[in-house]
């Protein structure tokens, strides 16, 4: 039997009461039927999430800065093998726990349109083709290739989300077709073309109207009609009660559930579908409806193995979990995250040079491990990197507080021990910038976003601009190591400064991989997955859906750095042959990973193809794109 016709069999064992109880996120057993309770609400955006200890890898938009689609699917299926080992033990007694089961709600394929959205990190940025190419890569990762799924991906969040997030749970997206089907909705398709995702998880706000959660045209029409879309949809968490009470479009949860039902919606993270036995009762959803939900989510079930002694993946060991060839593999992620922005010759640094680590962001675990994280037992911030990596002495001050301008009269005051440490010093590697604290999901890890997890604006906090022009003054050369999930305004780093790397949120062996960087031990390979730009003001309304004006694609002014802008060491000339191949000549003295990027105008620049090479001093690489 196909595990489609074995999850019709069990559920048609099942009343109508037991049907309806198994489309919560927290399923109940049915002892009777030999099945276990079951919560289906796992994470692992870069790592597996929330069960303790993990590998950590590099956040999703420092990944998607990578643009290597197959170390994307190495990191991929070491978290699936992590996950599935610490399934393999959390099933033995008996249930599974939130965060523990195979059904993983990653990876978030929204695109970053805005820079001051907080969940934006989570993203592989502002290109449609390169989050579509990178999901396609991490989803099959996750899933693997065997008779059975070794877990379950979530594509998310469907669909037109991407901030303000203090509105998401009422806010009306409105949006054209062109930009629903050419930015919005793009890598959903791609992703269910090509990589057959298990699940997609519904947005919080309306679309053109629509809550997301139980639209009619977002789901059945295009989802499952269009996209041919075979999987099973799970709602965002209390997403289903806000059709009620934020977006008014129905009068009480009975009504939001059973319209969510019908519109195709099966798992409700939340507790809207309890009032799914008032629904029925009083008519608003029909038997069949459930039944179908049902077998959709066992058939998931089934093709997990949960209830085959003999499915591939019941065996993998626990001491996978965290292992060194995770950890390796986590640091050669986090060296190809990193972007050299600008670079006056003065990277790679010469050993033997007295160094002074200053900013906030120096020795801080959490600008390591992002958001939506396990908890790395073995981490190295970036300040320890470069204390292992330094063979001359290392100076380190914090200079100031990470935001707050005066801490009071009380508390300590860095900005002068900052200013010492740059004058005794040959150079300065100053790093700044924000912390997923202060940019995430609202009510998620950003509780130190005034703005519900958003950015108000593009600019270094203050007290970090003050702490920037006294080491200017000193006039020692500055590295700017900005670390950051989003765009952050270098203007003034890009005129002043030596070197500017953007460092993202580069996961547990993110020190050592910043100073393998620094100092030349690999060249840097990493590309902007966004548009770094130079104010506040050049940005459209936050609240405004259309993508004029917005991106690479559509961007009318000058901007900072570019989408794609990516330096090295070496010296990489590229020559385009015809219009799908082009000759890659490295005339340097460095081996180096190097992206090659394909745009198309129609008529606006499209990214349409890339690829990463392993090129040799002093070779020549031939490139074609189909």
């Amino acid at each position: 039997m196909t595990f489609k016709e074995r999850a019709k069999e069990l559920v048609s064992k099942m009343t109508i009461g037991e049907k309806m109880s198994q489309m919560k996120y927290d399923s109940p057993a049915i002892e009777r039927l030999g099945i276990p309770a079951y919560n289906w609400w796992n994470e692992a955006l870069h790592g597996v999430a929330r069960s303790g200890c993990a590998t950590v890898f590099p956040q999703a938009i420092g990944m998607a800065a990578s643009f290597d689609t197959e170390l994307m699917y190495e990191v991929a299926t070491a978290i699936s093998d992590e996950a599935r080992a610490k399934y393999n033990e959390y099933k033995k007694f008996g249930d599974t726990l939130i965060y523990q089961g195979l059904t993983i709600w990653s990876p978030n394929i929204n695109i970053f349109r805005d820079p001051r959205w907080g969940r934006g990190h989570e993203t592989y940025g502002e290109d449609p083709y390169l989050t579509g190419e990178m999901g396609v890569a991490f989803i099959k990762g996750l899933q693997g290739e065997g008779k059975y799924r070794k877990v379950d991906a979530t594509i998310k969040h469907y669909a037109v989300h991407s901030g303000p997030e203090s509105l998401r749970h009422g806010f009306n997206a409105e949006v054209n077709q062109k930009d629903l089907y050419e930015t919005y909705l793009w890598a959903f398709k791609y992703c269910i073309d090509n990589a057959n995702p298990s699940a997609v998880m519904g947005a919080y706000n309306r679309t053109n109207g629509e809550p997301c959660c139980a639209s009619k045209t977002l789901i059945k029409d295009i989802l499952y009609g269009e996209f041919g879309f075979d999987g099973y949809v799970v709602s965002d968490c209390g997403a289903i009660c806000d059709i009620n009470e934020h977006h008014k479009v129905t009068e009480a949860p009975a009504e939001s559930a059973a319209l969510a039902v019908n519109n195709g919606c099966n798992l409700n993270c939340g507790s809207a579908y309890n009032k799914l036995v008032a629904a029925y009762a009083i008519g608003l959803v029909s038997e069949e409806a459930i039944t179908e939900a049902v077998e959709r989510l066992f058939t998931a079930r089934f093709r997990l193995g949960m209830f085959d002694d003999d499915c591939e993946y019941n065996n993998i060991p626990y001491d996978i979990i965290e292992c060194d060839k995770h950890r390796e593999l986590s640091r050669r992620m986090a060296q190809e995250s990193m972007v050299l922005l600008k670079n006056d010759g003065i990277l790679p640094l010469k050993q033997g040079q007295t160094v002074a680590v200053i900013g906030p962001n120096a020795d801080d675990r959490d600008v390591l491990i992002g958001n939506y994280h396990g908890t790395p037992s073995e981490y190295t911030t970036l300040l320890k990197g470069i204390q292992n990596a330094n063979e001359g002495r290392t100076l380190y001050a914090r200079g100031c507080h990470l935001f707050k301008e005066d801490e009071g009269i009380w508390a300590e005051h860095p900005l002068r021990e900052a200013v010492i440490a740059a004058k005794h010093a040959d150079v300065v590697i100053m790093i700044m910038g924000l912390n997923p604290l202060m940019e995430g999901e609202e009510g998620g890890d950003a509780s130190l976003s005034a703005y519900s997890g958003d950015k108000p604006d593009i600019e270094l906090p203050m007290s970090q601009k003050i702490l920037y022009e006294e080491i200017k003054k000193t006039g020692k050369p500055i590295v700017f190591v900005n670390v950051s999930g989003s765009c952050i305004a270098l203007g003034d780093q890009d005129k002043n400064c030596n070197a500017v790397i953007q460092c993202f949120y580069p996961g547990a062996e993110g020190g050592d991989a910043l100073a393998d960087i620094l100092f030349g031990k690999i060249s840097p390979s990493g590309r902007l997955p966004v548009t770094f730009y130079k104010s506040t003001d050049d940005l459209p309304d936050f609240e405004d859906y259309s993508m004029e004006n917005r991106t690479y694609k559509f961007f009318n002014g000058e901007v900072v750095y570019p989408f794609g802008h990516g330096l090295t060491y070496s010296d990489i000339t590229e020559s385009r042959i015809d219009e799908n191949t082009v000759e890659i000549s490295n005339n340097g003295n460095y081996e180096v990973n190097y992206t090659v990027l394909n745009f198309e105008y129609i008529p606006h620049k499209n990214l349409c193809g890339f690829k990463k090479i392993l090129i040799k001093p002093k070779e020549k690489v031939t490139v074609s794109f189909k």
